[in-house]
């Protein structure tokens, strides 16, 4: 793993415009099948707004979530609802190519059971290979108190190296179950890419990019790590 890469935009709009280039190039490196990791929040939402314009070739884009909140699929706080109205609505991925992560299940050990082996027919291995990632971008987000994806600090799943996805019990608001994919799988890319914006999340990322032990800073990726911050962020 090569050291981070940190760049600084001077507000939201820019860091937006910043990121879907990356991932638009990142996609555009792979001639053949493409597999995207993405998360929730507002700093993506804003990012998959301007994706949505890049004229990618989107019939061969897979994609995919790395962690889910419990919730029915058309709930407002559902990941994959928001990623949906802000982007694959607006572009020709096959449906067949979107792979949410399912919550109309028992529960969320069974959405994850279901999705570690929807992944692993993906990838079509049932061990991670080092010289093999699974996703070409993974998205990652940061929460004011140093998480990423649905990986809380103090939990248990911090430490998951054998599941690829795990149920998870809510870290803050909204105070709902979730569905998460482990280190490993998030770590298994070619590019890792972190988006933080806003003067809130200033004295977290100063602790995780100091290498604090938060979840966040312990990701660990295969390929290069990025972070996109506005200004904002590192007052």
């Amino acid at each position: 793993m090569e050291a981070a890469e940190l760049k600084i935009f001077p507000d939201k709009d820019a860091l937006a415009r910043g990121a879907a280039d990356f991932i638009a190039a990142r996609v555009l490196d792979n001639p053949g099948r493409v597999a995207l990791c993405l998360t929730g929040g507002s700093t993506p939402e804003g990012m998959y707004k301007v994706l949505a314009t890049k004229p990618l070739p989107w019939e061969r884009i897979h994609i995919f979530w790395g962690d889910e909140r419990f919730v029915p699929a058309g709930d407002p706080l559902s990941n994959a609802r928001m990623t949906m109205r802000a982007l694959l609505d607006k572009v020709p991925v096959p449906d067949a190519h979107i792979h949410p992560i399912p919550t109309e299940t028992s529960g969320p050990e069974e959405s994850a059971a279901l999705y570690e082996k929807a992944l692993k027919s993906f990838y079509g291995a049932e061990v991670l290979d080092p010289s093999k990632p699974l996703f070409d971008v993974v998205l990652n987000g940061m929460g004011d108190d140093g998480h990423t994806a649905s990986l809380f600090p103090g939990a248990p799943q911090l430490n998951e190296r054998l599941r690829w996805v795990v149920a998870a019990e809510p870290g803050m608001e909204p105070r709902v179950k979730r569905v998460t994919l482990t280190f490993p799988v998030l770590e298994s890319c070619r590019s890792s890419l972190f988006l933080v914006a806003g003067a809130g999340k200033a004295a977290m990322l100063k602790k995780v990019l100091a290498g604090e032990d938060f979840p966040a800073a312990r990701l660990k990726p295969r390929g290069d790590l990025s972070w996109f911050v506005d200004t904002a962020a590192v007052s």
